[in-house]
């Protein structure tokens, strides 16, 4: 009788295990959507589980947008974005203003927010530095072009000095016999 007991009990014990191994898929159904402006034209998407555990797979997110002037735009499927998992992005897409945007995920994640965003003209790069403003000052020591490689000659003459200061001692001083 009691090896029947523990059979029933492993039983159970798998049951529930089975059961509970299910059960995260269906709880974590809906996704929590933050949505902000990428700094420029764009939309970025950070994409999490409503209790706040990132998420396993990329899932596919869709983007409206009403713009100023009754612009519209989308839908348009987000790339995931190098940033990490969950983190979407729409790359270049609404001209400059600010815009109502919805981001959507299909079934079974079913999710939808509305967020405005500001859009702004792309930022244009920094002018290039000409070269002869990058060339050391002429009173500037020769090493210091190096990327700080001048101390090198340095640390291993007080190596060498640390090391002779040791040796010498040890190679002059003569071993007496035990008398």
């Amino acid at each position: 009788m009691p090896n029947l007991r523990k059979v029933f009990v492993a039983l159970l014990i798998g049951v529930a295990l089975t059961l509970l191994s299910a059960t995260p898929a269906a709880a974590h159904g809906k996704l929590k959507l933050t949505v902000a402006g990428d700094g420029a034209g764009g939309v970025t998407v950070q994409a999490v589980h409503t209790d706040g555990h990132r998420l396993e797979k990329p899932v596919l997110l869709t983007l409206t947008g009403t713009g100023p002037d009754g612009q519209r735009v989308g839908p348009v499927q987000l790339a995931p974005a190098p940033e990490g998992q969950g983190f979407y992005s729409s790359g270049p897409l609404l001209s400059p203003g600010r815009w109502r945007v919805t981001v959507a995920a299909p079934a079974p994640h079913e999710s939808e927010v509305s967020a405005e965003v500001q859009a702004r003209p792309a930022q244009s790069p920094a002018p290039a530095v000409p070269a002869a403003a990058t060339a050391p000052a002429a009173d500037a020591p020769a090493t210091a072009g190096a990327g700080g490689a001048w101390w090198w000659p340095v640390g291993l003459a007080v190596l060498v000095i640390a090391a002779l200061a040791v040796a010498v001692p040890m190679l002059l001083t003569r071993r007496r016999p035990d008398e």
